[in-house]
């Protein structure tokens, strides 16, 4: 029996780079993705097309995205739907506090929990319950930290029968986004995966943009492009940018398409302007 593991993908470098870490050691996947109402629903587009990537490669990923219809008409937050505007900026900063979303990782939890358990009883094996959070998110969001994912496991603990079988895998909680995009560079070599191929099938912006693409055979479409301003965007670009390597990721602004050298200017700046503040 391999060893079993169920992972939140969100879509995001984080889950995603989690995934491959979960497959070059040997785990067998289900991953799990949520529509709650999120402005950013592309994410689960990616998702998809990364599973779908990777089970052509012969992994073995189970895959199932849950649907929370209705959740997001009743949360107060600039990620879902009809909620204020995300805002720009790094990280850090108070006003990201705006992008929480109220209980978001309880929510999963709970049906990750019980997805995990019932593995587990069926198998009689370990589950892991794989999360990707990080340091870098500790700051803004409450339910990424070491004593949320603490207390949150002792109450699966208590309330359910044979949960001893089910722990928590959480590799990247004293890192960030750059030792995660590490890890997945070491991960694709491992699984003679291309590193471009897995991280444009990837979605981290907040505020993700359409725009018209012309193809030279005169005909057209609409494609999601990655904003740059965003703090999760800002965070990313600073990870590719201090790994060396160009992002697979296309991106605009309200403009159209712009280049990654752009791109790497403008975050640079943003990151030299945070610096000045701290």
């Amino acid at each position: 029996m391999n060893k079993q593991a169920v992972l939140s993908l969100s879509g995001g470098m984080d889950s995603s780079t989690l995934l491959l870490h979960l497959l070059a050691n040997g785990y067998e996947v289900t991953a799990l993705s949520f529509d709650y109402g999120q402005k950013h629903s592309v994410e689960l587009e990616r998702a998809k097309e990364l599973v779908e990537y990777l089970n052509q490669k012969d992994q073995n990923i189970k895959y199932q995205v849950i649907k929370l219809d209705g959740l997001s008409q009743l949360l107060n937050s600039a990620l879902v739907t009809g909620g204020a505007e995300v805002p720009e900026g790094h990280y850090a900063e108070e006003n990201m506090k705006a992008t929480v979303v109220p209980n978001r990782n309880k929510i999963f939890s709970s049906i990750i929990q019980s997805v995990a358990l019932s593995i587990a009883n069926e198998t009689k094996e370990e589950v892991k319950i794989a999360l990707g959070v990080h340091s870098g998110d500790h700051s803004i969001y409450p339910d990424c930290t070491e004593d949320w994912r603490s207390a949150d496991e002792h109450a699966f603990k208590v309330g359910n029968w044979d949960s001893h079988l089910v722990n928590y895998y959480t590799p990247y909680m004293e890192g960030n986004k750059f030792t995660i995009l590490q890890d997945g560079e070491k991960c694709c070599e491992q699984l003679g995966l291309d590193f471009d191929a897995v991280y444009k099938r990837t979605n981290t912006s907040y505020k993700p943009i359409k725009h018209v693409v012309f193809y030279d055979d005169e005909t057209a479409s609409e494609e999601w492009f990655s904003d740059y301003k965003s703090a999760s965007s800002v965070e990313r670009v600073e990870a590719f940018i201090k790994l060396g390597r160009k992002d697979a990721v296309n991106y605009a602004d309200e403009f159209g398409p712009v280049t990654w050298e752009f791109v790497k200017e403008y975050v640079s700046s943003v990151l030299d302007e945070y610096q000045k503040k701290v």
